[in-house]
């Protein structure tokens, strides 16, 4: 709870109001800004499949980012992460969180292609895009939330489903041609100053064109146009350059790193065959899938925290246990290992555990309704009412009464008196 009203109140921080024109947004403060960027980081790891176990290829991916910002005009503390998905995709958040997927480092070539895609990514931090559709968006509907949550008068459950629709709006946000072109120019001039051959940019925006007209669009050109024009316009603006002299093309740590994706990408297919057959409700079919996961890559996470989840389901504790602790140690940091270690505790009767695994979780993502459902079973075993009331309260409001627990969420107010 903490983390929604700190990033509610800073929000409010940012905004401003008239009388003669009505309400109107100021800018957002920068600190402000960096805040609300990293209270969505949990958000989108679990969004796109979990970070990648392997250190080596996550510590590549920020050297080369971290390399690039030393010449971005604004000095925020920028960090990059390597995500599980399959999904040609890179995105970015407010203040400095840039992402990239597994599946896209498994498209690109050579490593003047990844500055092109980080430096186009830190040209919408830079140029505060995200910031501003936060400010033209969400910043009145969040100061009447605000409003409402200080004076008690709207349950938290409506405050926790706004954090959840800002985030959904971040990470499927649109934009327009003039912020991609105003991206892309400092994506030139990002990977020109710090060496790199700025004709990375054109041979990614020319990988997305093969993907388009493949069949298979890529899921970046979902959120980031690519109009011929733009293509054009960006090789104008490099022989404007006039770029000579020897620059950065490719490098062996580059292919010694797309070499170790493609020796786990079997472990990946099978994950993703997994979460396909899970969402069949083929439970025992997802099982096998999430088996053969970590019989290629052992250190796949994400796929053992699936397993133990479903084996939880099934009764077989000990089992489940075994896997979701291992998954824990493998990955402490992130909601999914956390959750899944809080749930199989709960069904083994170790509410205090399990509250405490659960109370991570929802720190990391405060909107995820079974977390609620589940601390609130928690607070009932162990005898504290008014919280198990609370936390069933807010799990009903998330889950719109939908989830598989609502009625016996229901009945429990009632027994406690919460309704």
């Amino acid at each position: 709870m903490r983390l929604l009203v700190v990033f509610l109140v800073l929000l409010l921080i940012g905004c401003a109001q008239t009388a003669s024109n009505g309400p109107i947004l100021n800018l957002l403060p920068e600190d402000k800004e960096i805040q609300i960027g990293r209270a969505y980081v949990p958000y989108s790891i679990e969004e796109f499949d979990g970070l990648s176990p392997d250190r080596q290829v996550q510590e590549y991916v920020r050297s080369v980012g971290l390399r690039l910002t030393k010449v971005a005009e604004r000095k925020l503390p920028y960090e990059f992460y390597v995500v599980n998905s399959s999904q040609v995709n890179a995105f970015a958040l407010p203040g400095g969180p840039v992402f990239i997927t597994r599946g896209l480092l498994e498209k690109l070539s050579s490593e003047r292609e990844l500055a092109g895609v980080l430096a186009h990514e830190l040209g919408h931090i830079n140029a505060r895009h995200h910031a501003r559709f936060l400010e033209k968006q969400f910043g009145l509907s969040l100061l009447l939330n605000i409003g409402a949550l200080l004076v008690g008068n709207k349950p938290y459950g409506q405050a926790l489903l706004q954090f959840g629709q800002v985030g959904a709006g971040l990470l499927s946000l649109k934009f327009s041609r003039d912020q991609e072109r105003e991206a892309d120019d400092y994506a030139v001039q990002y990977t020109y100053k710090t060496g790199y051959d700025p004709q990375g940019i054109i041979r990614v925006f020319e990988l997305f064109k093969s993907m388009e007209s493949g069949g298979r669009p890529p899921e970046w050109l979902s959120t980031h146009p690519l109009p011929e024009t733009r293509i054009k316009e960006v090789s104008q603006d490099i022989a404007k350059l006039r770029p000579s002299g020897s620059f950065i093309s490719d490098t062996e740590d580059f292919q010694r790193i797309k070499s170790r994706l493609q020796k786990v990408r079997p472990s990946f297919e099978e994950f993703d065959r997994g979460k396909k057959a899970l969402a069949q409700r083929e439970a025992g079919k997802a099982m096998e899938h999430f088996r053969k996961a970590l019989e290629y890559y052992p250190e796949n996470y994400t796929a053992r925290s699936y397993l133990a989840y479903l084996l939880a389901r099934a009764g077989r504790l000990e089992e489940a246990k075994k896997e979701a602790r291992t998954a824990h140690e493998q990955m402490p940091q992130v909601f999914l290992t956390n959750y899944v270690m809080g749930y199989v505790e709960f069904l083994s009767g170790s509410y205090r555990r399990s509250l405490e695994y659960l109370e991570r979780a929802g720190g990391l993502i405060p909107d995820h309704a079974s977390t609620h459902y589940y601390l609130g079973r928690d607070y009932e075993a162990l005898g504290n009412a008014g919280k198990a009331i609370e936390h069933y309260r807010t799990a009903l409001e998330l889950s719109q009464g939908r989830a598989e627990w609502a009625s016996d969420a229901q009945q429990r107010l009632r027994r406690l008196g919460g309704m």
